[in-house]
């Protein structure tokens, strides 16, 4: 197995996967993603190789854009793999990364854990934050067509996991429901370094939002 090749290959796939994604979730995040995992990896022990194929089928079929089914995307990324003659232990890492990634909310409990997931999971939730992941939470929430903010409704954080995936809340709520609780949840010392700087970003953000929302500035 050439692995420059596979790599090629799954940039290839995934490109035409998700040609007509939403774009927030688009081959752009992907790219994004793996670029940022590629570059935390040069300081973390990890197989790199796990690394990058981890972040480029990370969101092949995410579950919000297939009824809430969180086995779509672990099956389409194993058949790709399988196809591309990689070996059965990295497919099964690569695999168990995928279906451990994401955000669930609530207090779920990640059952796996391994340094190339901590890496790949950290260049996700950066994506998600900072001047990126404004712009991103206000492009699903327009797909979604969602309020953009309703005082009489506010964020709930103790949702339960269901509760999160089927959350018609208004977009500002998911800043607090989620993405300001990624800086706290990074696992390298890179990632916690970057996220704290995005943090901050989306906290001056909200801030001003709500001065422009009362007419104040």
């Amino acid at each position: 197995m050439n692995k420059e090749n596979t790599i090629k290959e799954t940039i290839d796939f995934v490109k035409e996967k998700l040609k007509d994604a939403e774009g927030g979730h688009d081959w752009w995040h992907i790219h994004r993603v793996w670029k940022t995992a590629k570059q935390m990896a040069k300081t973390e022990k990890v197989d790199s190789f796990i690394v990058e194929l981890g972040a480029l089928l990370h969101d092949i079929a995410d579950s919000k854009f297939n009824n809430g089914d969180e086995t779509v995307g672990p099956k389409v990324a194993k058949e790709f793999l399988k196809s591309q003659n990689v070996n059965a232990v990295t497919i099964e890492h690569v695999d168990a990364i995928i279906k451990n990634i994401s955000f669930k909310g609530g207090k779920e409990v990640q059952r796996f854990n391994s340094p190339e997931l901590d890496v790949i999971q950290d260049a996700d939730r950066l994506d998600a934050m900072g001047a990126i992941g404004i712009a991103r939470t206000f492009n699903y929430g327009g797909f979604k067509n969602r309020e953009i903010y309703n005082p009489e409704i506010p964020p709930n954080l103790n949702m339960t996991k269901e509760e999160y995936k089927n959350s018609t809340a208004p977009t500002i709520n998911h800043f607090y429901e989620k993405l300001l609780q990624l800086k706290d949840r990074m696992n390298t010392e890179t990632g916690i370094e970057m996220a704290t700087e995005r943090h901050k970003i989306m906290e001056d953000y909200l801030k001003q939002f709500y001065k422009e929302w009362e007419g104040k500035s």
